[in-house]
């Protein structure tokens, strides 16, 4: 690939536009006619970038960002701007992308809000595919009736967590609003460590003590990462 001001992709294998090459070998031709399944990463990709350009295809650029990227998981959570340092790529394409990645997260993360959040298993599986790709730290309440009915989720700050991010104002304004019985707390950790810092237990006791005065118990603080979790509650530190 040549470095420039931005990325450049191989020229493609044809030396022509897509709707030239061979019908089978064509993305969208090929998912109508073998189904979604027989496609490549490279290939789903190019079917949301549409277009590539005068010297590169759709599925060369394609290629080359996931070439950069090692797979579609990094992908998963770049920004437009990391995006558009990509040949053909504008705010358009970057955004359709983001976009498509929101999509399959909030697919795979959906849930019956009848369905009680009676466990950290539950919201490990709610919330694992909507935050195993991100890059920083998001923490979010989850609000609950009297039930562990979840209610919806607030996101509350990004960054690393401490006190002067997360007030305990701000975890418990929207439940007051609501109204809900409980909530539970929940943030990743990027670094794929899910053992709590000394921050995460300091920021997590000012909120459980915040709560039992305004009568909002705290149910849990859950850590998130890729393949783990750890339950504030289930470690006794609460």
């Amino acid at each position: 690939m040549i470095r420039s001001s931005k990325k450049m992709c191989e020229v493609a294998h044809y030396h022509t536009n897509i709707k030239e090459w061979p019908e089978g070998e064509r993305p969208r031709e090929k998912l109508l006619s073998r189904g979604v399944c027989n496609l490549t990463d490279a290939e789903l990709l190019a079917i949301i970038l549409r277009t590539g350009t005068r010297k590169a295809t759709a599925v060369d650029i394609a290629k080359a960002i996931l070439s950069d990227y090692g797979s579609l998981s990094g992908l998963g959570s770049r920004s437009v701007q990391e995006l558009r340092q990509y040949h053909g790529l504008g705010n358009t394409k970057a955004i359709s992308i983001i976009a498509a990645f929101e999509m399959g997260r909030r697919t795979m993360s959906s849930t019956d809000r009848k369905t009680a959040m009676t466990s950290p298993l539950d919201v490990f599986q709610y919330y694992h595919a909507r935050m195993m790709d991100l890059t920083v730290e998001v923490f979010t309440v989850l609000l609950l009736d009297s039930a562990n009915h979840l209610q919806r989720d607030v996101r509350v700050s990004e960054g690393i967590l401490n006190s002067s991010l997360v007030h305990p104002r701000e975890v418990f304004r929207p439940a007051i609003i609501e109204p809900s019985a409980a909530v539970i707390l929940v943030h990743n950790h990027p670094s794929g460590n899910a053992e709590p810092s000394a921050e995460d237990i300091t920021v997590t006791r000012q909120i459980v003590e915040a709560g039992k005065i305004i009568g909002i118990p705290v149910h849990d603080h859950v850590i998130l990462t890729r393949n783990n979790y750890t339950s504030f509650a289930e470690k006794g530190l609460l």
